[in-house]
């Protein structure tokens, strides 16, 4: 748990750092993604409409939801990077039942944080090939590159950029939690105290004995 917390504030000091930096403009030639983790980025291009993917179990204020994720074309080029554009609530009914997505048309510029992927969570069974607007609880960039036979640039971008389609973009920082680990660890080396403690006593009486 202290490892833990240490990585976090490592994460927090990139994020900080990085995100204070100018935004980059991506084009046909993308950085490595350990390069631009965390950093601001610019895309100018066109979303491909047919392949939404809806991440599940992805909760916002305690409320039940999807991510919503689909490919963008960057212009001038044949590459495609996969943007997260924001969350939307399940339907408490049928689950499977979608709102409709509002997607810009046409050439757009849009602004969003460079990630290596989405996140996980935890999954049982196997994983299914991804494919249009398809519900499933994980999807890294690779997968989705074989599925849909598209070029993709070897991040995700979280769209920061409001474009007015009811999608929530309130993103959960990855560097959160460092104090839920140092309570864990205060814990452990109290419940080892105890136990040494426990030990000692123990081996007194038993010497005095």
């Amino acid at each position: 748990q202290t490892r833990r917390a240490a990585e976090k504030i490592a994460i927090e000091q990139k994020l900080q750092t990085r995100q204070a930096a100018p935004a980059l403009q991506l084009g046909d030639i993308t950085p490595h993604s350990d390069e631009i983790e965390y950093r601001r980025v610019l895309v100018k291009g066109e979303f491909l409409h047919d392949w939404p993917i809806y991440l599940d179990n992805r909760p916002h204020n305690g409320v039940a939801g999807f991510y919503v994720l689909m490919p963008f074309k960057i212009a001038a080029s044949n590459l495609y990077v996969l943007v997260a554009r924001g969350w939307v609530p399940r339907n408490a009914a049928d689950r499977t039942k979608m709102s409709p997505l509002l997607t810009p048309e046409g050439t757009i510029e849009i602004e969003g944080t460079a990630r290596h992927d989405i996140g996980h969570v935890m999954q049982l069974g196997a994983v299914d090939a991804p494919r249009p607007h398809a519900i499933v609880q994980n999807l890294d960039i690779a997968s989705f590159a074989e599925a849909s036979q598209l070029k993709m640039a070897p991040i995700l971008l979280e769209q920061l950029s409001d474009m007015n389609d009811g999608l929530v973009r309130d993103w959960p920082v990855p560097s959160s939690g460092v104090e839920k680990h140092r309570g864990y660890a205060f814990q452990w080396y109290g419940l080892a105290a105890m136990a040494f403690f426990f030990f000692v006593v123990t081996g007194i009486r038993r010497g005095t004995k």
